[in-house]
């Protein structure tokens, strides 16, 4: 029976080799936040048993992170420090992978100002703009994963004490990466195999549409482009390495037509973003762009995202992920998006991943926008499914079939 500090060591070294899959002599950049140092020692030496040349961290801290928004003056966040963005560059360059711990309080930033908020998210997609092609484009292996805080696991279980909200959101996070088997990466390879199978039928089927319902009132259609392609489970780097960008990972994803997008949907499960949380919110498209939107938590912190540019009004991504996927059935909401959205079908605001349609990881900005690509300084995903969920393709030669029933796979 493995002890907790055992598991530990077996995620941080699912972490490095399944999800970056880190190679002999490449450098490794992590996020991580601070209160984590234990666990990002052991991806670090994990990493360095790997075979890694360098392990850099960019440490964060909840409580500078408020300091700052509580006291430093607008330009501060209006201005996206330079040397950050070339730093990152400049690791990019010598073909780093970059892993990033998702672990922020969702309440956060719950009484700051935010125009502060506003401010900064714009001028840092600004600022990354230069470095997130080699992500966005899978240049790079990349990789999002998660460990808990207290700050969080106490939004997500708040009727425990702190210790144990600890250890049931490190008991979630075990069970949604499946950790919790006998075999962690034995699992996962079996799992990428069967997300790939649903990725070869959805490519073979080249549809052309795909007509989203649920009870709650969606109703949505949604074109595709024409050569998109679906992709999910993992991603080839420009070195030919396969990785694993999130863990855990369900979803089966690819891009609507940028002009294509016509109707109501209604979010399922809350969006945290930027710090503060957007709840309950329904949108209304015409012609792919979003044309009216309410919603009952955080409608000002929705106009914000929307204010950034205008490829923030059009979806970028659509991801079908089965309602009985282990993290939906676990029913807890996790109020971070690396889980709650692959619990649930989800959009996404903003860029679309250019390696989504047939030589897109080559083509310009002004090439991709002539073949329906949204593009953005932005990238947001926000959670659509339901138990009722019933989503019907047509293919180009007009053929209609069930995607979805009741929430999950029809096929």
């Amino acid at each position: 029976m493995k002890n907790h500090e055992m598991i530990l060591n077996d995620y941080a070294k699912l972490c490095v080799k399944v999800g970056i899959n880190i190679q002999k002599g490449q450098p490794l950049v992590i996020n991580a936040p601070i209160e984590g140092i234990e666990f990002v020692r052991l991806l670090a030496k994990n990493a360095y048993e790997l075979g890694a040349s360098e392990v850099h961290v960019n440490w964060n801290d909840e409580v500078l992170t408020k300091l700052k928004y509580e006291n430093a003056p607008m330009e501060v966040f209006e201005n996206f420090p330079s040397w950050y963005a070339d730093s990152l560059e400049d690791f990019a360059k010598k073909g780093a992978g970059f892993l990033s711990i998702s672990a922020q309080d969702p309440e956060l930033l719950k009484e700051i100002d935010p125009k502060k908020i506003a401010a900064n998210n714009k001028s840092s997609s600004i600022g990354l703009k230069e470095f997130r092609k080699y992500t966005m484009n899978d240049i790079n292996p990349w990789c999002v994963v998660s460990i808990p805080t207290k700050s969080w696991a106490k939004r997500v279980f708040p009727n425990v004490s702190e210790e144990e909200a600890v250890e049931k959101l490190w008991a979630a996070i075990f069970n949604a990466t499946r950790m919790d088997l006998e075999n962690p990466v034995e699992a996962w390879e079996n799992h990428m195999d069967n997300l790939k199978e649903k990725v070869d039928f959805l490519n073979n089927k080249k549809l052309k549409s795909l007509h989203y319902k649920s009870s709650n009132g969606t109703d949505l259609m949604v074109e595709l482009p024409e050569n998109h392609i679906w992709a999910g489970g993992g991603a080839t780097d420009s070195k030919d390495v396969y990785f694993a960008p999130n863990m855990p990972t369900e979803e089966v994803f690819t891009m609507p037509l940028k002009t294509g997008v016509n109707g109501v949907v209604y979010s399922t499960k809350p969006l945290n973003y930027g710090g503060k949380l957007i709840d309950d919110f329904k949108l209304t498209f015409k012609d792919g762009m979003v044309i009216d939107y309410d919603a009952k938590v955080g409608r000002d912190v929705l106009k914000d995202l929307f204010d950034i540019d205008e490829g923030a009004k059009h979806l970028g991504e659509v991801a079908l992920v089965p309602f009985s996927s282990p993290i939906s059935k676990s029913n807890i909401i996790f109020m971070n998006t690396l889980f709650d959205e692959n619990a649930s079908c989800h959009f996404a605001f903003g860029k679309a991943y250019p390696t989504n349609i047939v030589g897109g990881e080559n083509m310009t900005d002004e090439e991709l926008e002539k073949h329906g690509v949204n593009n953005s300084l932005t990238h947001v995903d926000f959670m659509i499914g339901s138990e009722d969920m019933s989503i019907i393709g047509e293919t180009i030669d007009g053929e209609k079939l069930q995607v979805f029933e009741n929430g999950n796979w029809a096929f």
